[in-house]
């Protein structure tokens, strides 16, 4: 038109205006509104509502628009004032939309039902739900849509029982429920925690008004049963809704990926036939519907499926979207494949607070924990905020080092940042501070959290009854029993730990035969494996032996390592060698039962059997795992390596530790060659002996750097020797000070010249 000279009246002008509006070429759009050189209230009504379906900053520029046209003398119609309102509404600007709320009251347009919608759906986006009640009980004109933004206003707010109110209310007052009415409080209704009566109202209600055909509706049923447990509802709805689309599917398959923990694999897996279906109906998928069907795929640990539907996400072009690369990053932790995981964290553009948590998560499920700091170090120095599940995964991995200071930093940035009022950021921290020793400090994050969790029962005895602090466990049950929580298999297990600790077999047995009939959890490996070193402990290593051949876990080596731990104890040797050879059978291509066995053989004075062991050992190319201790010493953490004298304070360390273990020698009468095998003879074979045993090289150094009051807490990758064990006792006697060694199934307080573990490892 304007190369042709063309100049178009009013009517055509507006025409292309509305179509620069509509397609958000809002400059051009401004530019032709500039050049009319007539301009009536359809020309300002189409700017201002095209400025306010732009959101974002474009509300001010529809503002600025709204009063340049009543300062230009335009009346203003309801169609100006609903293109106002609902730019404020986007915007969340509650104080110009009830100026322009007053402007229509003035103007008498206030009272027209569809401009009372549009002062309802501002006041709603506002989250001001008070004005939307008082507009609407004040309309005198009021349609269906009113009746709807109302009911949607209560749902998006998280009111699912008003919702529910307004819902019998438009019914009893002759309104006409619709699909989108229903479909709304459907929705709410989802997330309405035991609430099995309402849902089948509603359901009762949709058959009613004849809407159970509907798609939109349907997808919403599915989803509302699905969210609540009622698997076979969800999929009763599903199979009676005709013509079924993508909408309906991807609410199905959200249904499977949102059942929790309870059905089984096989019945979960029908998502993934519900996605192969869609695949075979070349129906375009959307991000929701991947993003189910992963999570789907990591619950049932579906990995190779997993890894199909990933190849779909990427020819789909969806592979930068951060909710599906959550469910990728998880997908591939579950199978143990990090590095898919870290690739999956690294393609991803927009890296949100989940999509870092999950990569977190990830590390420590494969016990990267250094590299889990790491990143949590690299995410904070990018200026993100961590939420309480970033903080609890960070606790993780702190706790599996067991680094006291790193610990306690975490503890005061969680404080800090004001996530400790988060239960599970307290749960979190009683294991953290367990897994350092640090019994005190667990027994006040308990006491200091506000809403106790069934997890918070269980950390806090499991602390006390690893620790040694078996009666306090058993209080702390008794005592979770009265404030009627809901015993779950992990604080049975810390109770039946404590049980062990303590020698009460009688007990021990009591709460292991209840746990089904009283509790209804079903007894897993490890609380077996309880009770086998419950019966080892008080030396009834027959009745063990027997109690595994009628579990039912009769190939777990986690329950023949436990007898093994009591022939050891009480000398059964015959018995520790079938235990050593059945432990072979179970994990053939396991060190640590070469190593037991071979020492078993050399015990029993079976010399060619130990011997065949080692060769068997050789020829299939595996070796010991090199003995290392490490702790936390001013800052800095050390290693010590047995058989190893190249740690940095060397001579000094050796010299100190042989100076404490003289003094002991000294001064006790149990200075017997088991323990001072070690060797005093000449310096020389000193250092060589002592080299052997790091961990008594790290708690000399503790010794040497900490303060007198302060507890020396140390870490070592095996089991604790024997010599060790003897000697740290007399150590603690003699330097009056607490020390602390975790190996990796037990940790052992020496406290003036006793072990917690009353010398039974």
């Amino acid at each position: 038109m304007l190369r042709a000279g063309f100049h178009p009246g009013l009517f055509l002008r507006n025409n292309l205006l509305a179509a620069y509006c509509r397609g958000g070429d809002m400059r051009h759009a401004r530019f032709l509104f500039d050049g009319m050189p007539r301009r009536d209230a359809v020309s300002w009504n189409t700017l201002i509502a095209g400025y306010s379906s732009q959101g974002g900053s474009s509300a001010r520029l529809a503002r600025t628009a709204f009063r340049d046209a009543r300062g230009g003398g335009v009346r203003a119609d309801r169609f100006t004032y609903a293109a106002v309102l609902a730019a404020c509404g986007r915007a969340g600007d509650w104080r110009h939309g009830r100026a322009a709320h007053g402007l229509a009251v003035v103007s008498g347009l206030a009272q027209d039902a569809f401009l009372t919608n549009s002062v309802i759906d501002m006041y709603a986006k506002c989250g001001m739900i008070d004005d939307v009640r008082l507009v609407f009980d004040r309309a005198e004109e009021r349609d269906e849509a009113s009746w709807n933004l109302l009911l949607s206003a209560y749902v998006c707010m998280g009111w699912p029982e008003v919702a529910v109110h307004v819902l019998v209310w438009m019914h009893r007052s002759g309104v006409k429920l619709d699909s989108f009415a229903l479909g709304g409080i459907l929705k709410a209704c989802s997330e309405l925690q035991g609430s099995e009566d309402v849902r089948r109202m509603l359901h009762g209600c949709v058959v009613k008004v004849g809407l159970d055909l509907d798609m939109f509706v349907g997808s919403a049923m599915v989803d509302m049963y699905a969210k609540n447990g009622g698997l076979e509802e969800a999929i009763k709805v599903f199979d009676c809704t005709p013509n079924q689309n993508a909408v309906v599917y991807g609410a199905m398959i959200a249904g499977f990926a949102r059942l929790g923990n309870d059905p089984c694999p096989e019945i979960r897996i029908e998502a993934v036939r519900l996605f192969s279906d869609l695949l075979r109906m070349g129906v375009k998928l959307s991000r929701f519907t991947f993003k189910s069907v992963l999570e789907v795929c990591n619950l049932t640990n579906a990995v190779h499926c997993g890894r199909l539907i990933h190849a779909h996400v990427i020819f789909n072009g969806f592979q930068d979207d951060e909710f599906i690369a959550n469910a990728l990053i998880n997908l591939y932790s579950q199978a143990r494949s990090v590095s898919d995981s870290l690739r999956c964290f690294q393609m991803t553009p927009r890296q949100d607070v989940v999509t870092w948590t999950s990569m977190i998560t990830a590390f420590v499920h494969d016990e990267n924990f250094e590299k889990a700091l790491g990143l949590f170090l690299e995410f904070l120095s990018v200026g993100k905020e961590p939420d309480q599940f970033t903080l609890s995964s960070v606790m993780n991995a702190c706790a599996a080092l067991s680094l006291p200071a790193t610990c306690k930093q975490i503890h005061c940035y969680t404080v800090k940042s004001g996530l400790a009022q988060f239960t599970v950021c307290g749960n979190s921290q009683i294991s953290m501070y367990r897994n350092i020793g640090d019994v005190e400090a667990s027994k006040k994050t308990f006491e200091l959290i506000t809403c106790l969790d069934i997890f918070s029962w269980s950390a806090m005895i499991l602390s006390y009854a690893v620790h040694g602090h078996e009666g306090e466990a058993l209080v702390l049950l008794e005592k979770m029993k009265d404030c009627g929580v809901v015993i779950n298999d992990n604080a049975l297990l810390a109770v039946l730990i404590a049980c062990s600790q303590q020698g009460l077999a009688e007990e021990g047995f009591r709460h292991y035969e209840s746990m089904l009939s009283d509790y209804g959890c079903s007894p897993n490996t490890k609380h077996k494996a309880c009770v086998v070193d419950l019966l080892g402990r008080v030396g009834k290593i027959s009745e063990a032996e027997d109690f595994i051949m009628g579990s039912g876990s009769e190939n777990d080596p986690i329950l023949w390592h436990a007898l093994l731990r009591a022939c050891r104890i009480h000398g059964d040797k015959e018995r520790g060698i079938k235990t050593g050879e059945k432990l072979m059978e179970l994990e053939p291509f396991a060190v640590t039962s070469y190593v037991v066995l071979y020492n078993l053989y050399m015990g029993a004075g079976k010399i060619s059997l130990a011997m065949k062991t080692r060769g068997l050992m050789r020829e299939r190319g595996m070796s010991k795992e090199a003995g290392i201790s490490w702790a936390e010493f001013g800052g800095s953490i050390h290693h010590f390596t047995d058989g190893n004298n190249s740690c940095p304070h060397n001579n000094a360390v050796h010299a100190r530790l042989e100076e404490l273990l003289v003094s002991v020698k000294q001064k006790t009468e149990r200075g017997g060659t088991d323990i001072w095998e070690l060797g005093f003879q000449s310096r020389k074979d000193g250092e060589t002996s002592l080299a052997r045993h790091g961990e008594l090289l790290a708690v000399a150094l503790g010794l040497s750097s900490l303060p007198s009051a302060a507890p020396v807490t140390i870490m070592k990758n095996q089991r604790i020797s024997w010599e060790s064990h003897e000697t740290l006792k007399l150590l603690s006697a003699r330097e009056n000070r607490g020390i602390i060694v975790r190996d990796p199934t037990h940790f052992h307080r020496f406290d003036q010249g006793s072990c917690s573990c009353r010398d039974y490892w």
